[in-house]
């Protein structure tokens, strides 16, 4: 079993303020922020960010892995807190919200739904997966979701969801009309 030495201090302070600026870039410029600005704006090289990050791709699920965990946990609350249909439901729309609202994460999400990709592994692809999965098995199990219905398939609609919202008015106004007309396609 080979141990992970701990990051020296300047190396922990150098990651945490990599992570700190590139969500700062990422939410000004979206996924396609410059990565030579990204190290410029936190005072090091970009041979010191490629070392903690070695593609665009670990950078953007590094930024963002909290916000897509406490997706993953909003998840586990709905469900405490609704029926399962609804938890579904209300779980989908915060989704496709945040995925609005958080500019970068839609690409993220995107390539952690796509398949054939290495992303599908990575931790942001684990919790959001694990958290459609625990909702869309408690939803057929209820009898207000149909059978046939597999979790990354639902994921992939909420995706296609985002992008028409994103067409129709930007903002995300129409993403509970879009749902809805899904959704009722999808009860059992």
């Amino acid at each position: 079993m080979t141990q992970v030495r701990p990051m020296r201090a300047d190396a922990r302070r150098n990651y945490e303020r990599l992570l700190k600026v590139a969500a700062e870039a990422f939410a000004e410029h979206g996924e396609g922020a410059s990565l030579d600005d990204i190290a410029k704006r936190a005072g090091v090289g970009s041979g010191t960010l490629y070392r903690h990050f070695p593609t665009r791709q670990a950078l953007l699920e590094a930024a963002y892995v909290d916000r897509v965990e406490g997706f993953a946990r909003r998840a586990d609350e709905l469900a405490e807190e609704s029926p399962p249909g609804e938890a579904l439901a209300e779980w989908l729309y915060e989704l496709c919200v945040g995925t609005i609202q958080v500019r970068g994460l839609k690409t993220l999400l995107g390539s952690a739904v796509a398949d054939g990709s290495d992303a599908v592994r990575t931790v942001c692809g684990t919790h959001v997966r694990g958290a459609a999965t625990r909702l869309v098995e408690a939803a057929r199990a209820e009898g207000t979701l149909r059978a046939d219905v597999e979790p990354i398939e639902l994921l992939r609609l909420a995706h296609g969801v985002v992008g028409a919202a994103e067409l129709a008015d930007g903002g995300g106004e129409s993403i509970r009309r879009y749902l809805s007309l899904l959704t009722e396609g999808l009860r059992a």
